[in-house]
């Protein structure tokens, strides 16, 4: 059976800062809707949920984020997930300079856990924080040709 990758879903507090800061480092938008009726409350499992949402694509348009921002029931605001847990970890990018990704992050008060990392000489990488807690990898290939 043949199978690929479409989206990974974000739930986000603030769906406009969030669009604001993927679409700063690169993303695009698709399309925005608001959802709501039978057809969700079947598809995400929760009853009578409605949800502003957006779709975002990477400029080599592989890889979609869809982020959704729910009227109801109300969200529910939890600690932000750590590197070590267990469940969504993180999503990840690959960009060509690190440096001027972490500068636009940083316009959205978005910043390193720790610091930028070399892995032998192939990449330097980082996890930084992103809207509603979301942890993102950037990733920069060293060498390339």
């Amino acid at each position: 059976m043949p199978i690929k990758l479409e989206n990974v879903g974000i739930a986000v507090r603030d769906l406009e800062a969030t669009i604001a800061f993927f679409t700063d480092l690169g993303l695009t938008v698709l399309g925005r809707d608001t959802v709501s009726g039978d057809w969700t409350d079947t598809a995400v499992g929760l009853d009578g949920n409605r949800a502003n949402i957006a779709m975002l694509q990477t400029p080599d348009g592989h890889g979609r984020l869809e982020l959704f921002e729910y009227i109801h029931p109300e969200a529910i605001e939890t600690d932000p997930t750590r590197p070590n847990e267990i469940g969504m970890h993180r999503v990840a990018f690959s960009v060509d300079d690190i440096d001027e990704a972490l500068e636009i992050a940083a316009r959205h008060d978005c910043h390193p856990l720790r610091g930028v990392a070399t892995y032998g000489d192939q990449y330097r990488l980082t996890y930084l924080r992103g809207p509603s807690g979301i942890i993102v990898m950037l990733a920069q290939e060293l060498n390339q040709s």
